[in-house]
């Protein structure tokens, strides 16, 4: 209910971000329909033993794009807690004299929040909150992207180039198979009308293929170089402002494995492409506090 409750309200600040999830849907439906009625049907792959097979593999991927989306939306993205009570930040407003410029392994003070966030963490305009190694707001899970649910943010982005690319392949099969060009099997795609409505389905549904699976391909790319070069996009906008001061000097990356396992989990790589939890047992995830370790 909490997490309904959420998403509700980042809709009520956001509508961009209850027309994007809703496209999404609307996008998966329209292919799901499309591949299962318009294309399966076709006389290329209609009488192929291969056909049940792929109408059950297309509706897995589906169904896992879905999933794994509903996690992305309905997961916290690492939200920092507030404060039961109000801290002091008076000397701050003053403009009395700041203290340098701390290390990036220092907290922060968040003036949105007027409270203390963690490392990496950064406020997010939309969600109002600060988020835990922040990526970026995306409309298309209503949510942030952060430390809690880029792994499920990126399994929808996968799912989502999957079934586009086999959509696009099933279309091009009834197009270039050899039942779909002979005469024989154009005979038996039924009456004109019938096939002119197929085609029109199969163009749609490959010009959407085509654009969403590049899109996603894009980003996908996008978070899993964030992953593996161990910064984000606000950070990397950031680190480019302070070499341009000369104020940080180059830190020493992680292997790449170890990056992806603090994302993906801890067990087995098959466990990566599935949206439940696989890195510690309840209990022992990373703990937040609204306070610095020094003053708690």
């Amino acid at each position: 209910m909490a997490a309904a409750a959420a998403v509700a309200g980042r809709c009520g600040r956001d509508p961009c971000g209850a027309l994007c999830p809703l496209l999404t849907y609307l996008g998966v439906g329209y292919a799901d329909y499309a591949v299962l009625a318009h294309v399966l049907p076709q006389p290329a792959l209609r009488g192929s033993p291969w056909c049940p097979f792929h109408a059950a593999a297309f509706n897995l991927i589906v169904l896992l794009l879905l999933a794994c989306h509903a996690r992305a939306v309905l997961a916290d993205p690492g939200m920092v807690p507030l404060p039961d009570t109000a801290i002091d930040f008076s000397d701050l407003r003053s403009g009395a004299p700041r203290k340098p410029e701390r290390s990036q392994e220092d907290w922060t003070v968040c003036d949105c929040c007027e409270a203390y966030r963690p490392p990496r963490a950064h406020h997010c305009r939309i969600c109002h909150r600060c988020v835990r190694r922040m990526d970026h707001h995306c409309p298309w899970i209503n949510n942030c992207v952060g430390e809690l649910n880029q792994k499920y943010f990126i399994q929808f982005l996968f799912y989502a180039g999957l079934a586009s690319l086999y959509a696009a392949g099933l279309v091009l099969a009834t197009w270039l198979g050899p039942a779909g060009r002979s005469p024989a099997g154009m005979a038996a795609g039924g009456d004109v009308a019938n096939n002119r409505v197929q085609t029109a389905h199969c163009i749609i549904l490959l010009l959407e293929s085509l654009f969403f699976g590049a899109f996603v391909t894009v980003v996908f790319y996008d978070q899993v170089m964030s992953i593996i070069t161990d910064k984000t996009p606000l950070e990397q906008l950031r680190s480019q402002g302070l070499k341009e001061t000369n104020r940080e000097g180059p830190h020493p990356l992680k292997p790449k494995l170890v990056l992806l396992r603090e994302v993906f989990g801890r067990g087995f790589v098959l466990c990566w492409l599935f949206p439940w939890s696989c890195s510690t047992p309840p209990g022992k995830g990373p703990m937040y506090t609204p306070l610095p370790s020094r003053y708690v």
